[in-house]
């Protein structure tokens, strides 16, 4: 079992950059894949990026994910906002074929 806490998250305008947190309760180098995912209002949740044990990350356009095992935190970084990015992100991790959740932080992008 893993619990997962998200920060950094809030509200940011148009064009602007957030950078969310997401510290595990257990070594994040153990973890087969841990990931960012995204609810907007409205729609189904979304993966968006993360890291497979072996693997590197996968990451969409604007977004870029990191990983610093020292200080056991995967972080998600935010370019270039858009009103459409306002939702809940959840960091996930899966280990031994189940996805733990985190409780997720609430981003608001708006003028």
């Amino acid at each position: 079992q893993v619990h997962a806490v998200e920060s950094g998250g809030g509200s940011a305008q148009p064009g602007e950059s957030l950078r969310l947190s997401c510290i595990p309760s257990r070594n994040i180098d153990s973890i087969t894949i841990i990931g960012w995912y995204r609810q907007v209002p409205g729609k189904q949740r979304e993966y968006l990026a993360g890291f497979e044990s072996g693997s590197r990350a996968t990451v969409p356009h604007r977004f870029s994910i990191s990983k610093d095992s020292a200080k056991n935190t995967l972080y998600l970084e935010m370019l270039d906002l858009e009103r459409e990015d306002t939702g809940l992100y959840y960091c996930a991790a899966v280990i031994e074929g189940r996805t733990y959740w985190g409780q997720g932080t609430q981003v608001t992008v708006s003028l």
